[in-house]
């Protein structure tokens, strides 16, 4: 009889599982649903309020998440939160700064490479040893953007932190290999949450990203949450140093 093979599993149970940037849009969704197929979400992000009614929110629904408030741009207490391994983590802190580039102010610059390249190069660093040193496997996980792929109007701060952010991981995914660390990324394009809010109620720039993307809507944070659970499982144990695509067709041309 033909031996069939076996489906990898998707679940996460036993497993725990950092996101930062938890308070809010992709980095709510993300932590929902790692907790949803089985894991322990540690939930970190700066504003400690909507952090709190998030991870109320999700233990209100029978998932288990704790708190952690956490400013990811101190690497001091970015370091303490890797005591012990996690084996997810999914980086979803991320800043944007928009303005044409000649109107780029240093102050501006730094803000967005801080969060977006400098806080993420040294999460994974810490996240790799944490798993190094406990001999396990895990996987890393940052969102990216499509922007990381292509040029945007007012875009080249967050363009170039992207960029940089993709070279970064396939870097690391090259070092960590052999550990059995895998680390990706997960590129949305415009995704509705209360930080884009501000882009779609501007009608020129909503017509600009209508006539890239080519499916017949924008992004909703539900489109992010099983990319992340693939990527957090061992359905993806062969997937590293690569980025997935969530752009509607944005990047296809």
């Amino acid at each position: 009889m033909t031996k069939l093979p076996t489906t990898p599993a998707f679940d996460l149970t036993g497993k725990r599982a950092l996101v930062t940037g938890a308070s809010s849009g992709i980095g709510l969704g993300c932590a929902v649903a790692l907790a949803e197929a089985g894991a322990h979400v540690v939930c970190a992000a700066r504003r400690v309020e909507p952090l709190q009614n998030a991870v109320t929110a999700i233990k209100a629904a029978g998932l288990s998440a704790q708190a952690s408030p956490l400013d990811q741009t101190d690497l001091e207490a970015l370091a303490g939160v890797f005591s012990d391994p996690f084996d997810v983590v999914i980086n979803s802190a991320g800043l944007a700064r928009h303005a044409p580039a000649v109107e780029t102010t240093p102050e501006d610059y730094d803000a967005v490479m801080n969060i977006n390249l400098r806080s993420a190069y040294f999460l994974s660093a810490y996240a790799a040893r944490a798993l190094q040193d406990a001999g396990r496997a895990g996987s890393i996980i940052h969102i990216s953007s499509q922007m990381g792929h292509v040029g945007g109007i007012d875009r080249a701060v967050y363009c170039a932190s992207k960029h940089a952010l993709e070279g970064m991981v396939k870097s690391m995914a090259i070092e960590w290999g052999k550990s059995d660390i895998r680390i990706n990324t997960i590129c949305p394009t415009f995704i509705r949450t209360p930080l884009t809010k501000v882009t779609f109620d501007d009608p020129e720039r909503l017509a600009w990203i209508m006539d890239k993307i080519k499916l017949p809507r924008v992004g909703e944070v539900e489109d992010v949450m099983g990319a992340a659970v693939f990527l957090a499982s061992d359905a993806s144990a062969m997937v590293t140093g690569t980025s997935m695509l969530i752009d509607g067709g944005w990047t296809a041309g």
